[in-house]
């Protein structure tokens, strides 16, 4: 297979791009002379012509035209390496846009995000709190965070925490009122506290029994969209609600809420950190993933 160096390439690609000598010259800092030379040897190594020139006007060729429609990515991917190596010189800089969950930004995120601007202080990073299945590509995110359960089969996915579930918890006085559930379908008849999210679906409260999963059709008097406020609303004792385990962890182990059906509740793979993987990551975002695979995420 011939190979062309890849200076003598990028020189092709800047003469065909501006269609002149002259512009590519001033583009590439070289003279025109050492740009028609160089060409020339591409040409005579690639045993094709690449460009039609005259006094006048400078065209790609057939072969050129394909020639450059290859090589322009290529070379912009090689020059974004090159410059994020020359940006680590100095530690990454830029911003780095996330978006996650309202739930996920208190739990996870931001203690990562804590010890990351620490560690570099020239990134700049925005963290949108969005319950929402946003399409981070379409919104401008460098990245997402979600459980593994939704993620789209052409994202790279980073684990941001170990396996996590959701609990059944309650408020003792009202548990003592109206008694402790002892499976899944004893929920039917209890003020069963629920969460909307932005897009209108409701949170199923899914139990698993053996290795089969399933679905309870609960009720109740609140339905709110925030985790936070559904504590709230169980610690005032205005019914049970279905959390994520570390949410509740505190308020059980003061004793302010009692978790039931425990050998009910599944766990799920947990949340994880996802970016396109057709892009080459900016620098910021490889940082921070480099800082959670050292295993500060986990």
């Amino acid at each position: 297979m011939i190979r062309a160096e890849l200076s003598d390439l990028a020189i092709f690609a800047s003469i065909a791009r501006h269609r002149s000598f002259r512009r590519a010259a001033t583009e590439l800092g070289l003279s025109t002379s050492a740009l028609s030379h160089a060409l020339k040897g591409l040409e005579a190594r690639l045993g094709i012509r690449l460009l039609h020139r005259t006094s006048r006007s400078v065209a790609p060729t057939e072969a050129g035209e394909a020639l450059l429609k290859r090589l322009a990515p290529a070379l912009a991917e090689i020059g974004a390496a090159v410059d994020e190596a020359a940006s680590m010189r100095d530690g990454p800089s830029g911003t780095l846009k996330i978006n996650a969950p309202r739930s996920v930004c208190r739990l996870l995120l931001l203690p990562l995000v804590t010890r990351f601007l620490a560690a570099c202080p020239r990134v700049r990073v925005e963290v949108v709190a969005d319950d929402a299945l946003t399409d981070i590509v379409a919104r401008g995110f460098d990245a997402g965070v979600r459980i593994g359960e939704r993620l789209a089969g052409d994202m790279i996915a980073v684990p941001l925490s170990p396996p996590q579930r959701f609990v059944v918890v309650g408020a003792p006085a009202y548990l003592e009122a109206r008694g402790l559930p002892q499976a899944p379908h004893e929920l039917i008849g209890h003020a069963c506290l629920r969460q909307r999210f932005p897009g209108g679906e409701v949170l199923p409260w899914g139990f698993v029994n053996g290795k089969e999963s399933f679905d309870v059709s609960i009720d109740g008097p609140l339905i709110l969209g925030d985790q936070e406020l559904i504590l709230d609303a169980v610690l005032a004792g205005l019914g049970l609600a279905y959390i994520f385990e570390a949410y509740a962890k505190p308020a059980v182990e003061a004793g302010r809420a009692i978790s039931v059906l425990d050998a009910w509740c599944p766990a799920f793979p947990g949340f994880f950190l996802y970016y396109p993987g057709r892009r080459h990551p900016p620098p910021a975002l490889r940082a921070f993933i480099d800082m959670i695979r050292r295993g500060d995420g986990v």
